[in-house]
């Protein structure tokens, strides 16, 4: 195997590794020797054994940040560890809010390019990366020709997340590096928005929709319809833009990638923007009175048809049905 070893930035969520932290350690193991995470926090240990049961053999732990941004000390600790001679070959990172600041940072600190918007890595003599161009409408092919490590930010749900029933992994300390006066924002408070059902972009069902609905009222019979099917709610840009619902509901290349088992569309046209966030869910339906919206052009069942009238009479029978 030409990749000897591939880091990981793991993320933490109610404490536990994110979908999309498990998803980039399924996707190493098939591509280098050995797998190693990176995570920060106070109780790293507690999830060494969610990451080995994913393929990671190590962890190392920057330890407790405190109310820091992760940006600075976790870029600064990686890229001391890189100067240090002790890098990967590559580090993969989820193209998360905190991924991609310190992927960004880490770059900037070791003067090397990053890699972005990856859908997929394979091993050609080396990691080669794949990239959604023009709206996912091509995809085109990279690699590092410098020295390493590769910087590489991916997209959620370009792999999925499978347990390869690998003991837990073994926690290591990885030193702070130097950040200097870069460390001084702190975060002061922090808000977690209110939802009832599974998250969006873990849903096995998701129910979006987009200005065919007429109006912000209207919106509520789409998350009538997602709570009676156990999914989650969803929208176009279109929507979010206008107010109708909040930015966390967004589906599409600016919003959350989803790849849910049902994928239903009500009221959406299906810009380019949007499919590339949903088009690789297994079962699309799409719900439009036009039938010539490109939306029916990914869906695997399509309904022409006033969504005014069909999603009124899908919950009447989700009702009945109990």
């Amino acid at each position: 195997m030409s990749i000897a070893t591939i880091w990981v930035l793991a993320e933490v969520a109610d404490g536990k590794p994110t979908t999309t932290s498990l998803e980039l350690i399924t996707q190493a193991r098939a591509l280098a020797g050995t797998v190693e995470a990176v995570a920060w926090g106070p109780a790293t240990a507690e999830i060494a054994g969610a990451l080995g049961e994913y393929g990671a053999t190590t962890v190392r732990d920057i330890g407790d940040i405190g109310d820091a941004l992760p940006g600075v000390p976790v870029a600064a600790a990686i890229a001391g560890a890189v100067s240090a001679g002790q890098g990967p070959d590559a580090i993969l990172f989820p193209a998360t809010y905190d991924g991609r600041d310190i992927a960004g940072r880490l770059s900037a600190k070791l003067d090397r390019p990053v890699l972005t918007n990856v859908v997929g890595l394979s091993d050609d003599g080396g990691l080669v990366s794949q990239h959604a161009i023009f709206g996912g409408t091509q995809v085109v092919t990279a690699r590092f020709t410098g020295e390493g490590p590769g910087i590489f930010v991916v997209r959620a749900k370009s792999f999925a997340a499978e347990p390869s029933g690998g003991a837990a992994a073994a926690v290591v300390p990885l030193a702070g590096g130097e950040t200097g006066a870069t460390n001084t924002a702190t975060v002061v408070a922090r808000h977690v928005e209110e939802r009832s059902g599974p998250k969006l972009d873990e849903a096995d069902v998701v129910v979006s929709g987009g200005r065919g609905l007429g109006d912000k009222d209207s919106y509520a019979m789409v998350e009538e319809l997602a709570s009676l099917l156990k999914g989650a709610p969803g929208a176009s840009r279109a929507i979010v833009d206008a107010g109708w619902v909040p930015y966390a509901y967004q589906v599409g290349q600016t919003g959350k990638t989803v790849k849910p088992t049902v994928y239903l569309a009500c009221g959406i046209s299906g810009a380019t923007q949007h499919l590339v966030g949903m088009k690789n869910s297994k079962n699309i339906i799409a719900i439009n009175k036009d039938q010539d919206a490109p939306i029916f052009t990914v869906a695997d069942l399509g309904i022409v048809g006033d969504v005014h009238k069909v999603v009124p009479k899908l919950i009447e029978a989700l009702k009945a049905r109990g």
